[in-house]
């Protein structure tokens, strides 16, 4: 398998490619954010790991102009433990992030894990049942019928939509969405489900947000019952 590491930091760059040529993989390494994204689009990889803080380039310009043409999985890797930069990476089309520092152990799964799923967009939209998500424009239908969401709500409706038949819990929810430091206490992962249920499930027959009582959320077409 292919990994590109888009990465300026001399050190970082060569620890990680080293660690991974180890591990099997065939490595690049990019130092910039614009060779980065020459070679994301003349080559074909895998895996692209791409820093947030690049010269040239940011890895958001990287990012933003690679989805207009490939699909590649993306991990972000950020110094910046923020949350506004995770929802952010999320609605450019990212696929996961790590927050440095960061185990390299971690890093090796996770990009096992999206080298596995293969190419999360055969195209840029998703379907379940009649919803339908064009992730380049930002817009989502049910049927024919288009409905708004807010940036943070359509980054949550598209991780469970990626997603779709998969259980999630609150947790791994907030993990992407909201503050990894998740407090277990607060509703705010059932308040937002909530208000994206009363957009594209309560006007409609069939519902696809669901709850597994004890477990967390799914969505997958539905009958009501």
């Amino acid at each position: 398998m292919r990994v590109l590491i888009v990465e300026d930091e001399p050190k970082t760059g060569a620890y990680l490619k080293k660690g991974l040529e180890e591990s099997g993989f065939s490595v690049d390494l990019a130092k910039d954010g614009a060779e980065g994204l020459m070679l994301a689009q003349e080559e074909s990889y895998d895996v692209i790991v791409l820093d947030v803080m690049l010269p040239v380039l940011d890895g958001w310009d990287v990012l933003k102009r690679l989805r207009d043409t490939h699909t590649t999985p993306v991990l972000f890797l950020t110094a910046r433990d923020d949350v506004q930069d995770r929802v952010h990476g999320l609605e450019l089309g990212a696929d996961d992030y790590l927050v440095k520092p960061f185990a390299f152990v971690e890093l090796l799964a996770r990009i096992r894990t999206l080298a596995r799923r293969g190419p999360p967009r055969e195209t840029e939209r998703i379907t379940v049942g009649d919803l339908e998500m064009d992730v380049v424009r930002r817009r989502v239908r049910r049927g024919t019928v288009r409905i708004e969401l807010t940036p943070r709500e359509f980054a949550l409706l598209q991780l469970l939509a990626r997603r779709q038949g998969e259980v999630l819990s609150r947790t791994q929810i907030a993990s992407y969405v909201w503050d990894m430091n998740f407090d277990s206490d607060t509703n705010v992962v059932e308040v937002a489900i909530r208000r994206l249920r009363a957009k594209i499930d309560d006007d409609f027959p069939v519902k696809l947000i669901h709850t597994v009582r004890g477990v967390g959320y799914v969505l997958e077409p539905k009958d009501k019952a």
